[in-house]
């Protein structure tokens, strides 16, 4: 079991973002997210998106850095991953 982080490098709102995911179940993500006072309003339905600022100490807390096509690929893996259609279909209106 294992929180993932891949480096900030998704602009939005004036910065950059990083994304935040578990290889193993949404239980163990929202865990951690809730013990890193991330707010429940970050999480998008298989990640969290965290601000650059926050990557440090993420990384301190136990998050582990890969690269974006290992986070992609490890979140495939876990059976998490909510597809692109998927996202689009539950997306709000």
């Amino acid at each position: 079991m294992t929180v993932l982080i891949d480096r900030p490098a998704w602009p939005a709102h004036g910065t950059l973002w990083s994304h935040l995911v578990s290889d193993s179940s949404l239980e163990e993500l929202h865990s951690f997210a809730a013990a890193q006072a991330i707010p429940r309003r970050g999480f998008d339905l298989d990640h969290y998106d965290v601000p650059a600022e926050r990557y440090d100490d993420l990384v301190a807390a136990g998050a582990v850095p890969v690269g974006n096509r290992e986070l992609v690929t490890r979140l495939r893996a876990s059976g998490l991953r909510v597809s692109g259609r998927a996202r689009r279909g539950l997306s709000p209106g």
